[in-house]
């Protein structure tokens, strides 16, 4: 699976976001999105998500032949601050919800909530969780999805040290064939990436 830009930007009204961005993001590697807040990572996370179109240029998904842009998201799957969980639910519910349209990769949700330390709160509302209980929700729901492509916006956001150190053994243990993209600006976040680009420099 691969993500193609050919010269492609991104911008609102009269500014760019990023343009003039061509690369191949390649099943199996990893690559960070860098740059300083508000500057547009998670907009060219977007993009390459297929939610968000860009304003120049291309993008095509090529599984074996180019995707239709309606199948992108089968292909995806997202963790973002700004994606909301269901905190009405509890963990083993919203994993259960979650899995009839974006399925598992085999691991049973019991086995996940073991893994991510959250098998003592399987049954408490989500919404009684710590902030860092949340995210180690969003992570699973991403990075335990069947699909080829992550994409990872800030994804330690109020992680603790321990929570830091789960993320990077889920990354190495369930991550090794899939494409991978961060956007951070935390070097913690995306040591292990093989390719850094730095956003400032397709302004």
């Amino acid at each position: 699976m691969e993500i193609i830009l050919d010269n492609a930007g991104k911008r609102f009204n009269r500014d760019w976001i990023f343009r003039n961005l061509t690369i191949t993001f390649k099943e199996g590697q990893r690559y960070a999105i860098t740059g300083p807040n508000g500057s547009g990572k998670s907009t060219l996370l977007q993009v390459l998500s297929g939610s968000m179109s860009p304003s120049s240029g291309k993008i095509n998904w090529q599984q074996h032949a180019a995707l239709p842009h309606e199948e992108v998201h089968k292909y995806v799957s997202i963790a973002a601050p700004y994606l909301e969980i269901i905190e009405e639910m509890t963990a083993s519910e919203f994993l259960h919800f979650h899995q009839t349209f974006k399925p598992l990769n085999g691991t049973s949700i019991k086995d996940i909530l073991e893994i991510i330390g959250l098998s003592h709160a399987a049954d408490k509302q989500i919404r009684f969780y710590s902030s860092g209980m949340k995210q180690r929700v969003k992570l699973a729901q991403a990075i335990f999805a069947s699909a080829p492509i992550l994409l990872l916006d800030e994804p330690c956001t109020n992680l603790d040290t321990m929570g830091y150190e789960l993320y990077h053994n889920l990354i190495k243990e369930y991550c090794q064939n899939k494409l991978v993209v961060v956007s951070s600006n935390d070097i913690n976040e995306y040591n292990f990436c093989e390719k850094v680009i730095s956003i400032m420099e397709h302004k």
